[in-house]
């Protein structure tokens, strides 16, 4: 759109076209397998992203006139031609616990023209005869000797592995071809021609008028809702990345299945299509959050994570969590809060002025950092003391700490400049912080204040016994447990003056003087803060 200005000239507005290409960003249609691990087996799926909404299509036959008695089965009638007999190769066999499939129709031949058979149809009877638990060999024999004219009953296999659907030239094992034997993993197509006692050609099968007529389409049979969904790229209890595979569970549990896609390209592009779906719809339901809670109760950021359970026979097991940064708390959720009234019901709660975010960094040999090959799951062989990237931890008081995995360094970017958020504007809300702590065998009072430093004072009296700011802290020590000392210049005599004080949380105290510092440090120059940033430098790639 455009319009013209006082000027004369043309001012042009490319809104139109921006929401346009934001759509195209968050619609997406493709191929994939659909994995089942228990079977091991994948047949073909196609995949409808929308913004809020993937849906599973699986290919169906359905009738599209006509009168159909059997939704189930087709009954068909094929009269065998000289040339190409049939028209239509098989593949699959009881031998290989699958059933027997068209696993090609040749154009304009009998199968082909009577407009009823389709790839994937499973052959459930010859003339008559059952073949649902008959061997390749068997319904090749039985299709080879059944005359001139062939019924052929069959039943759309939405399911069909996806070994049944190799190309016709694939190459075949070896077999004693003069026998006319096959392979029931490959297709039998000359095998079915027979002997036809028909000199002169006979005419083509042909759907008759009043028949019902057939159409393989791409049908819904699943759609996962991507409001609070989450992605895993992980096997099940183990660290082991699927190779080009993941699986998207919907917010009550519903999943898709793995979805395996032929090359790493294509797995890349739909996880992040899938995340940037995912993010967008997290985003809306901030705001909205947002629009009930005061200025001090806002949502920073949510979303899942997987934490890795302490106490376990394995330190490599994980569990999904969701957490949330709102107001002046870090939450832990086993599931996602969808009302104000879930905020309470959250596992754990910490104070954000006393939680430490560290992201764990992995390394390679030549210390170049661990991103997209990792990221791919295509380098799987390096000793690595946790063997997932994408980790940080969260250390909160007396010693405790969670320790988070996420499934793309985007994710683990965006958490780092989250937790900085929403920790620097704890801090500015609050103000100051107080504990109790003892000093040369009094009980005195530790106050760190964003604008005054560090004070310690009497209880009682409320006497100040000494004060620093915080540029005159050069250091610190402790014993792990309770007791800390901190160095502090004086600022007259440049002498460094010890002050050793005990704490019941030295914990919660340490990353305290941390998130005061840190926030301090950001107010004055937040770009060296911007430039400490360790995920957002290494592990965004192109």
């Amino acid at each position: 759109s455009s319009r013209i200005t006082k000027q004369g000239g043309p001012e042009v507005s490319l809104t139109p076209v921006f929401f346009l290409i934001l759509l195209l960003l968050q619609t997406k249609t493709g191929i994939a397998l659909l994995y089942d691990e228990i079977s091991e087996n994948a047949y073909e799926i196609r995949l409808k992203l929308s913004k809020e909404v993937l849906t599973i299509q699986k290919q169906d036959v359905i009738c599209v006139s006509g009168s159909d008695h059997s939704a189930n089965h087709r009954t068909v009638k094929l009269r065998r031609q000289p040339v190409g007999g049939l028209g239509l190769s098989i593949k699959g066999g009881a031998e290989h616990k699958v059933p027997v499939v068209i696993s090609k129709i040749f154009k304009d031949q009998a199968a082909d023209q009577s407009g009823m058979l389709f790839i994937g149809d499973a052959v459930m009877q010859v003339n008559g005869i059952n073949v649902e638990n008959s061997t390749h060999e068997e319904v090749v024999h039985l299709l080879r000797n059944a005359g001139d004219e062939v019924t052929i009953t069959v039943q759309y296999l939405r399911e069909a592995p996806s070994f049944l659907k190799l190309p016709l030239d694939s190459p075949e094992p070896s077999s004693d071809h003069s026998s006319g034997a096959s392979s029931p993993l490959f297709d039998s197509g000359l095998h079915l021609n027979g002997n036809s006692t028909n000199t002169a050609p006979s005419s083509p099968s042909s759907p008759i008028a009043n028949e019902p007529k057939y159409e393989k389409r791409w049908l819904d049979t699943l759609s996962v809702p991507l409001s609070m969904a989450r992605i895993s790229r992980y096997k099940a209890g183990t660290n082991k990345l699927r190779s080009n595979a993941f699986e998207v569970l919907a917010l009550d549990g519903v999943s898709t299945g793995i979805l395996q896609y032929c090359t790493t390209q294509e797995s890349v592009d739909w996880l992040k299509a899938l995340s940037t779906n995912i993010n967008d719809l997290t985003l809306q339901n901030i705001k909205l959050a947002n629009k009930c809670c005061s200025p001090s109760e806002q949502v920073i950021h949510m979303g899942w994570v997987n934490e890795r359970l302490q106490g376990t026979d394995s330190p490599q097991l994980y569990k999904f969590k969701f957490l949330a940064l709102k107001g002046s708390s870090f939450y832990v959720f086993s599931s996602p809060p969808v009302s104000t009234l879930d905020w309470v019901r959250a596992e754990k709660i910490y104070n954000l002025c006393e939680v430490l975010f560290k992201v764990h960094k992995l390394w390679l040999n030549d210390d170049c950092w661990l991103q997209a090959n990792l990221y791919l799951g295509i380098h799987q062989d390096y000793e690595l003391e946790d063997q997932r990237p994408y980790c940080f931890s969260v250390v909160v008081g007396h010693g405790k700490s969670h320790y988070f995995n996420v499934e793309l360094g985007s994710e683990l970017a965006v958490w780092e400049k989250s937790f900085q958020k929403a920790i620097f504007l704890e801090v500015q809300r609050t103000g100051s912080k107080t504990y109790t702590c003892s000093w040369q065998g009094e009980s005195l009072c530790f106050t760190l204040d964003f604008a005054l430093g560090f004070t310690c004072f009497d209880n009682k009296t409320k006497n100040v016994i000494w004060k620093f700011k915080f540029s005159q802290l050069k250091g610190s020590s402790d014993d792990g447990k309770t007791r800390v000392k901190l160095l502090f210049q004086n600022s007259e005599t440049k002498q460094i003056e010890t002050k050793e004080l005990e704490f019941q949380d030295l914990t919660a105290v340490l990353n305290c003087i941390h998130s005061f510092i840190a926030a301090k440090v950001a107010s004055l120059d937040p770009l060296f803060i911007e430039s400490q940033s360790i995920a957002r430098k290494f592990t965004y790639n192109n």
